[in-house]
């Protein structure tokens, strides 16, 4: 026989899957002897059993709940209907996750026309009674019956006007005798019976009402929005009532063991004294702090207390407490753990661990990305966007949140931040002649590209929200339209860049930076960690910012990315345009104190930790003027001719410039750009080195190798360059250089390559571009389609390909440690830190993985997660 009934007395808390988190925790508290009422538990199954057999209770179900009632009447010394002392209960869902006013309650159940004229003799208080019952009537009509609450809340307004009162409490016994008389009549008149007087009856189609709001639709829709199983049903909690309306030494209330919007610890929450607990949540009167119970009921509110931390401790997280005192006795209805804020979360498991409440294995096990990604950046305040709907969706780029009005070229946007305005700059595309007006921007939207795309890259670099690939999005001369909707200059949008969503007008903001003990959790990440979490970064104030966010290093300074900026791109535009290598030369000793300063603003922000600078790798499209117009502007930038300038970009032209004219093949055709990285390099490390007392060992990598020889060639021309470089230093500089594997030939003769190569470096993007036939800023469409379709489980420019991607990387690494057992090997893009990506990634035989900046905190939490359940298994 299925038993579909548990006394209290017979749960526990690890049965939540079973009796729901509220009655595995009623069971728990009553095994732990507080003062819990005595009640029992009717399963999540029974109500899935309910669910799928017509909505019936079984005759096997009826008959152990009968056996419950009367086991609950046996120790309480009561009975339904009993005409001397009446059982009276409360009726509550409770589901394996919590879900806080999504399904049903029904109290004070067991009253009756008979029963409440006995509860009003035995308390002596006929008011308290007749308030009980009104209650009941309410709550059942409207939870079991259907009734619109509102007929019935209007009578009760309706009789406070008539007599001039303001609230419910001030209603007298024998108001609530004729608002009794009212809601009976409303029965009738609503569904043309009356209000069932037995007790049994009620009980029943109470539960049978719970199990039902399992499937009603706010019930549905935050399951929906807090991914719950629809399969996992309700259970339902009948328990003894106790009156939190019992007069001045009575009070109910809710209250958290600490705050659950900072973490603080301490009481937090609100009470009624003479009330029953929907009234704290309802806003029929205005609840008391509950640091005020001290003065009304002082014993019950240190015996509170005392019972919450216990509690805390107990169940090892910040609980959420609902409490009611009868008459001067303190009752315990439920614990749970408390919802809170992102910041709150990671400061209460922080104080957990240093109150020595949990360990620091549990510390690591219990945080989540979520609450890390929140708390680094500003989000919408939950409350009000859930309610909102979305007008344009992309790819969500760059996590956060930001409001501001739109502006749809660089220097507009420049403009109006000078005005003081918060400026969200929407492009069908960014280049890097858009980095000016990216700066100066709260959020970046495209209409086009991918998670790699430029506007992706440069904006989690930047730590600004962004979201691309938004195909909905259609730009045309001074404005967007999507579908119906234009948007045009000046419009106000809210971005969140952490769902990808976009909506018109303004949505309040919660700022959450700087909130994170970052380095207290570094220090324990860091030592279950298998392998070290670099930067992707090359601004000293993309720099410092991973610096402060746990990076161990930098894994990739893109040395294109440092000539975005207006200035410094037309430097780069005269260096690719030239005529002669004279030409170039010329530029080039321009170029080189340039990029010296680069390295040592780099040197100095890393201060001392490793860094990895990749050499220019330009695909040339994104430098090279698009139109005429910009080859007007260029040419006269520069003292050319308009035809020597148009000339010179189409016979650069490539038909795919990312499978063209870049990374090592620049080298290879034009050596002295490479030589004259090289030489900055090694400058600016022995001028830091010397003004900073730091040691540094410069790793210069060299971009797009595809072949052994030409990597070998190239390496001896930088070699050469900064062998002539070094005679001006009296000391020794010990430096490496490595390359990117980024092309699936590499992999394949990656021993030839490693017989060269101080390091390897996986460029996830471009390994990933090519190995799947997939171009990485065309891909979304194409993606989409095949996640739609079941074809992929992820986009495989988000999370690792194991099978394809991740196959050329262990031949890769094979191959290379075969000729060199120590080589350093690092893997360099968004998909490495994520946490499905840093799962295969950690049985490899890896030093480090790098990404942006704000990754750094998730991918540092994921790999010592992965180390601590290492250890768990050993």
């Amino acid at each position: 026989m299925t038993q579909w009934v548990y006394l209290f007395s017979e749960g526990s808390k690890e049965q939540k899957g079973l009796l729901g988190g509220k009655g595995a925790n009623l069971a728990e508290m009553t095994k732990l002897g507080l003062p819990v009422p005595t009640g029992f538990t009717v399963t999540t199954d029974a109500c899935l059993c309910y669910l799928n057999q017509g909505n019936v209770l079984t005759d096997e179900m009826k008959e152990q709940i009968i056996t419950a009632v009367d086991q609950l009447s046996e120790k309480t010394q009561k009975a339904f209907g009993d005409a001397k002392n009446p059982l009276l209960v409360s009726v509550r869902s409770g589901s394996k996750f919590s879900m806080p006013g999504m399904m049903d309650t029904v109290l004070n159940l067991g009253l009756n026309d008979k029963t409440v004229e006995t509860l009003a003799k035995n308390s002596q208080n006929e008011r308290f009674a007749y308030d009980c019952y009104r209650r009941l009537l309410q709550m059942f009509g409207d939870v079991v019956m259907g009734i619109d609450n509102q007929k019935f809340e209007s009578r009760i307004t309706a009789m406070k006007k008539e007599h001039q009162l303001n609230f419910d409490n001030e209603l007298t016994a024998d108001h609530w005798k004729q608002i009794v008389n009212e809601y009976k009549e409303i029965y009738v008149q609503s569904i043309q019976r009356e209000f069932p007087q037995d007790p049994i009856e009620q009980l029943y189609l109470a539960i049978e009402a719970v199990f039902g709001s399992w499937n009603n639709q706010r019930a549905k829709t935050y399951r929906r929005l807090h991914d719950i199983s629809d399969s996992l049903g309700t259970a339902v909690n009948i328990q003894e009532m106790v009156f939190g309306n019992f007069g001045e030494t009575s009070g109910t209330g809710v209250v958290f063991s600490r705050n659950p919007s900072t973490g603080e610890p301490g009481l937090f929450g609100e009470y009624l004294i003479n009330a029953q607990g929907e009234d704290v949540v309802a806003g029929v009167r205005t609840p008391k702090p509950i640091q005020t119970l001290a003065d009304d009921l002082p014993e019950q509110y240190q015996q509170l207390k005392t019972i919450c931390e216990n509690l805390e401790k107990h169940y090892k997280d910040m609980q959420d407490v609902e409490f009611t005192i009868e008459r001067e006795k303190l009752f315990i209805l439920q614990t749970r753990s408390g919802k809170r804020t992102s910041k709150a979360t990671i400061t209460i498991l922080l104080d957990l661990f240093a109150e020595g409440i949990i360990t620091e294995t549990e510390l690591v096990e219990r945080l989540e990305a979520k609450d890390l990604e929140a708390s680094l950046h500003p989000s919408f305040n939950a409350e009000v966007i859930k309610d909102r709907v979305p007008f344009l969706s992309g790819l969500a780029a760059s996590p956060g949140a930001a409001v501001g009005a739109v502006y749809f070229d660089a220097e507009s946007a420049t403009l109006a931040k000078a005005r003081g305005e918060r400026v969200i700059l929407v492009r069908e595309e960014t280049s890097p002649e858009d980095i000016e007006g990216i700066a100066v921007s709260e959020a970046v939207i495209t209409a086009r590209g991918g998670m790699t795309s430029h506007a992706a890259v440069v904006a989690r670099g930047m730590g600004i929200c962004s979201v691309v690939g938004c195909e909905a999005l259609t730009m045309e001369e001074g404005h967007g339209v999507v579908g119906e909707e234009t948007i045009q200059e000046g419009t106000i949008l809210s971005v969140d860049g952490t769902s990808g969503n976009v909506y018109f007008g303004e949505i309040p903001l919660e700022e959450l930076s700087n909130t994170v003990a970052l380095d207290d959790l570094h220090v324990i990440w860091d030592r279950h960690a298998k392998f070290q979490v670099r930067a992707n970064a090359e601004t000293p104030k993309d720099i410092e910012t991973a610096m402060a966010l746990g990076a161990t290093g930098i894994g990739l300074a893109r040395t294109e990315h440092m000539f975005f900026e207006k200035s410094r791109l037309l430097q780069f535009r005269r260096l690719i345009l030239a005529d002669s290598l004279e030409e170039r030369l010329e530029v080039l000793k321009g170029l080189k104190q340039v990029q010296k300063e680069d390295f040592r603003f780099i040197y100095q922000a890393a201060q001392g930790k490793a860094t990895t600078i990749r050499l220019l790798d330009p695909p040339l499209h994104e430098f090279l003027p698009k139109n005429n117009d910009e080859c007007r502007e260029v040419a006269k930038d520069l003292g050319k001719t308009f035809n020597e300038v148009k000339r010179k970009t189409e016979n650069l032209a490539e038909t795919n410039p990312m499978l063209g004219f870049r990374g090592l093949r620049l080298g290879i055709a034009y050596p002295e750009i490479y030589q004259m990285q090289g030489e900055a390099i090694i400058e600016a490390a022995h001028e830091v080195m010397d003004e900073q007392g730091y040691t540094i060992q410069p790793e210069i990598m060299i971009p797009f190798t595809i072949d052994a020889k030409e990597f070998a060639r190239v390496r001896e021309s930088i070699e050469g360059a900064i062998q002539e470089s070094l005679k001006q230093y009296d000391e020794v500089m010990d430096y490496q250089i490595g390359t990117m594997i980024e092309i699936p030939r590499a992999c394949l003769v990656a021993d030839e390559i490693a017989k060269h190569a101080d390091f390897f470096s996986f460029g996830t993007n471009d390994l990933t571009q090519m190995v799947m036939g997939l171009s990485r800023d065309d891909s979304p469409r194409i993606v989409s389609q095949y996640l739609e379709a079941g074809i992929m489980e992820e986009d495989p420019f988000q999370v690792l390909d194991e099978a394809g991607v991740g196959a050329m990387m262990k031949v890769a690494i094979e191959k290379g440690r075969q000729v060199k057992p120590d080589l350093k090997i690092g893997i360099c893009g968004e998909a490495a830190a994520h946490p499905k990506s840093i799962a295969f990634l950690n049985e490899l035989p890896i030093n480090y993985i790098s990404c942006s900046p704000f990754r750094i905190p998730q991918a540092k939490m994921t790999l010592a997660q992965h180390g601590v359940k290492g250890l768990i298994k050993q």
